[in-house]
């Protein structure tokens, strides 16, 4: 595991799944911990439940709206150490819904949060990291950022976008010793398909197959930390539908003919 002692994370999304999962390592590899998401008493839970609960600190962030102080959360986020070495932009919403019936205010919404929230917060960040010269986005994609799939149009658009922003702030900040780590998750144990939009932006509240028989959320940190220590700027994480990645690259007829077989849920 990582030493990250003397380091200060700040997770996106930390009140459950992968977030939640990722407080845990983190601070029990010695990282200072900054909690967010919009959930402040489910966060401070949490917290409590950290080594050293004290050193760590929740700080609330709504990515889903635009009126959101994004830098005035940075601001308290450096009030822990004055320094932030990683940030993980995790925080997101899917999606379970065809194209034809959804309302094109969901399709906002989750492009609200997926993306212009999680960028907004990049830009926040980017002139602490610049001061600092260093340190390092951990951005969580999905697979769905690497092709379309049923029910999933405007989740997968907006994961497509930030692989398009990241790389392009990677090349850019390259001078300033800033890295950026491209998660991109397949089939993993967490409640995203309780929590996504049906076509009208309800919950669709149900915990798909896909999920509940995918990577234990434990074992998808310790890959994240992984790539982390072998600074990686991407990694595909999950089990064998991480496959098709390369499948679609190398033989894109054999793929758009398997992946119609797939099941959406």
């Amino acid at each position: 595991m990582m030493d990250f002692k003397n380091k200060t994370a700040w997770v996106i999304g930390a009140s459950s799944g992968i977030g939640r999962e990722l407080c845990r390592q983190l601070a029990a590899s010695g990282a200072q911990v900054i909690l967010s998401s919009r959930k402040m008493e489910e966060l401070q839970r949490i917290r409590q439940e950290l080594p050293q609960p004290e050193r760590h600190l929740c700080v609330r962030v709504d990515l889903g709206d635009p009126q959101d102080d994004k830098e005035l959360a940075c601001t308290l986020a450096l009030g822990l150490t004055g320094r932030l070495d990683y940030v993980f932009l995790n925080g997101g919403i899917s999606q379970r819904a065809t194209v034809a019936e959804t309302d094109l205010e969901v399709d906002r919404k989750i492009m609200e949060v997926n993306y212009f929230g999680n960028i907004a917060l990049a830009k926040a960040v980017l002139p602490v990291f610049r001061r600092q010269n260093g340190g390092t986005y951990v951005v969580t994609s999905s697979i769905a950022g690497k092709f379309g799939f049923f029910l999933r149009s405007a989740y997968s658009a907006s994961k497509h976008a930030l692989h398009g922003f990241y790389e392009s702030l990677m090349l850019e900040e390259e001078k300033y010793n800033v890295r950026v780590l491209m998660v991109v998750p397949g089939k993993i144990n967490t409640p995203i398909s309780k929590n996504a939009l049906s076509a009208d932006g309800t919950p669709h509240n149900e915990m798909d197959h896909n999920q509940a028989t995918g990577m234990p959320v434990d074992e998808c940190v310790r890959q994240i930390i992984s790539a982390l220590e072998k600074e990686k700027r991407e990694v595909l994480i999950g089990n064998k539908e991480i496959k098709a990645v390369t499948l679609k690259r190398l033989l894109p007829s054999v793929f758009w003919k398997v992946i119609r077989k797939q099941s959406a849920t």
